[in-house]
């Protein structure tokens, strides 16, 4: 009965962490997660200088797409 008592780790368990997720599918995620952090953060460092740009009369310097076009029925 000692095998009972013996809290070895089988290979595929022992890489695994207690949440069953293995190291490097836990890099993965941590990475995906600092991406969207970052684009979350530049995204509101883009809009914040929108607003101010507006409030100090500027044109918006744009690097994305550019803004829709007018309604073009009212021609």
């Amino acid at each position: 009965m000692q095998q009972d008592d013996d809290q070895t780790d089988t290979p595929a368990t022992a890489s695994a962490d207690h949440d069953g997720m293995s190291p490097e599918v836990r890099r993965r995620a941590e990475e995906r997660k600092a991406r969207a952090a970052k684009t979350l953060r530049d995204n509101l460092m883009r809009r914040k200088q929108q607003g101010r740009a507006r409030r100090a009369g500027a044109a918006d310097e744009t690097s994305g797409l550019p803004a829709a076009k007018t309604d073009e029925s009212a021609d």
